[in-house]
């Protein structure tokens, strides 16, 4: 894959030949674009101005779900929401689930709440129909049998609880899998290189200009594919400057917590009609979120506010006892790209819209990650429509690298390095899947790296190697915010910064 020469060979590739798609954007809609394009027989190229998922696809709720909280819009979300269930299903059971893992979410019932038993109980079991009862049949618990799944459930006022099933995932090691897939389909991809620029040959657009840290080029492209998020109309502006704007954002923040129980079940709180907080289960922490309001700032200063922090704590705060502020390890904050149009963020359809340019540039935006195999086929469509071609379900059935039972995985892999602790083999297994032999075996050249990177984590040094040689890691945040899951613990001391930087640069 991509140790610095193979960085240096995919920066050379892009300069030679025409490329049949480019796509600008290296979040999960552009990966799933371009993996979907390379296994269509395409020459595609896919280019980022940062990191992979390092932006909107990895700030979000780490769901992969069917959207509970969709049903109360109504009639209309009923064939979206069983859509997203076949999508969770099939990554869950047989194309990712040593990364996409089910888990039961508890809905609690308090007296003077927004929704009763009765409601929650009927949503549940409509909720477990689309999804084919796959999962079970919802149901609902009493206050005590909720509290033995949830033991920080706060009890004052407890009617109960409606139960259901969704999924779970840490999103940026899906989206850096999704990218070594393209990667192996053919693709060539590259990220912190930004376009400048459009080429056009009269007025339609064929190709982009890039930049980065070694100078300026460009890559010529039959289709350029705009997958640019939060930063959608300013691509579109560089094709048309008079460009109206096609889309809204809408800010999301979340609070990763540290916490001594272990919860079996993850809690999704009614705020009100349809806003829900989240409180799951996630990395050995709490994960809360998630805000939805309006923002109009500048994509790349998107933070968690002090504002945002406290009210967090207090929706959550509803269900959730014991909360405090000095066990937060870490926060984080994202932007929804949402259609452009009327009334507040949370009531705003979570579709995919697919435009094209007058110079023929086509633009994606929105959706939800749970589909982005669909959205990437959907694209593909469009693409093939421009290039006058057909090709059908490039992605169905295809696995992402690494698929197969995450305890088949850690069984052999604890066998074969039975010097490895058991939490490091679970952490591996369910980061890695059946690629984790390509990490511990770096140990076969170091064992220094096999040593965990900080005491009270399961990530190992060779993940950071495994990372710089094999995933486009290139940047200290790369490592630590998105191959691994040492910052989002709070453990990225200025010691790890310190020698994972010398890592890279070795």
């Amino acid at each position: 894959m991509t140790d610095l020469n193979q960085r240096a060979r995919a920066r050379e590739e892009l300069q030679h030949g025409k490329f049949d798609v480019v796509v600008i954007g290296g979040g999960i809609l552009g990966i799933a674009t371009t993996w979907a394009a390379a296994r269509s027989g395409l020459r595609v190229a896919l280019v980022e101005s940062g990191d992979f998922a390092g932006a909107t696809s990895s700030a979000s709720s780490k769901l992969v779900h069917g959207g509970l909280r969709y049903l109360a819009m109504g009639p209309s979300a009923v064939p979206m929401v069983h859509e997203n269930h076949k999508e969770r299903r099939a990554l869950g059971d047989r194309l990712a689930p040593h990364l996409v893992r089910p888990l039961p979410f508890l809905v609690p019932v308090y007296k003077g709440g927004p929704h009763s038993r009765f409601v929650l109980g009927a949503g549940v079991t409509l909720y477990s129909a689309l999804s084919g009862f796959g999962d079970g049949m919802g149901k609902v618990l009493s206050a005590r049998r909720a509290v033995e799944w949830v033991p920080d459930l706060r009890a004052d006022g407890l009617r109960g609880a409606a139960m259901y099933y969704d999924h779970q995932m840490n999103d940026s090691r899906v989206a850096i899998t999704a990218a070594r897939a393209a990667a192996e389909a053919g693709a060539v991809l590259l990220n912190h290189i930004s376009v400048v620029g459009l080429r056009k040959t009269g007025s339609k657009v064929t190709g982009v200009e890039l930049k980065d840290s070694l100078g300026e080029f460009g890559v010529d492209a039959s289709v350029v594919v705009n997958a640019t998020g939060p930063w959608l109309d300013v691509v579109r502006r560089m094709e048309d400057p008079s460009a109206d704007p096609s889309i809204r954002l809408s800010k999301g923040s979340h609070l990763v917590m540290r916490t001594p129980s272990e919860w079996k079940a993850a809690l999704t709180i009614p705020v009100d009609d349809v806003r829900v907080s989240f409180a799951i289960p996630w990395e050995g922490h709490l994960l809360l979120g998630t805000t939805d309001e309006a923002y109009e700032g500048d994509p790349a200063a998107v933070a968690c506010t002090g504002a945002d922090v406290d009210q967090i704590l207090g929706e959550a705060g509803v269900a959730v006892t014991g909360l405090d502020k000095a066990n937060i390890a870490y926060t984080f904050a994202g932007l929804r790209v949402l259609p452009g149009g009327p009334g507040d963020t949370s009531h705003a359809k979570r579709e995919t819209v697919i435009t094209a340019g007058s110079g023929g540039m086509i633009s994606v935006a929105g959706g939800k990650w749970t589909t982005f195999r669909k959205i990437g086929a959907t694209v593909l469509a469009r693409v093939n429509a421009e290039l006058g071609r057909t090709f059908d379900a490039p992605l169905d059935g295809v696995a992402l690298p690494g698929s197969a039972s995450p305890d088949t995985i850690g069984a052999v892999l604890g066998h074969a390095w039975d010097a490895l602790p058991d939490d490091v083999v679970r952490h591996l297994a369910t980061h890695y899947g059946t690629t984790s032999h390509e990490v511990v075996a770096l140990g076969l050249e170091n064992p220094a790296l096999l040593e965990r990177v900080h005491p009270d984590g399961p990530d190992i040094w060779a993940q950071v190697e495994h990372a710089r040689r094999t995933e486009w890691a290139s940047e200290v945040d790369d490592v630590l915010r998105r191959r691994t899951t040492v910052m989002v613990r709070g453990l990225d001391s200025p010691e790890v910064r310190s020698r994972v930087s010398e890592l890279l640069a070795s």
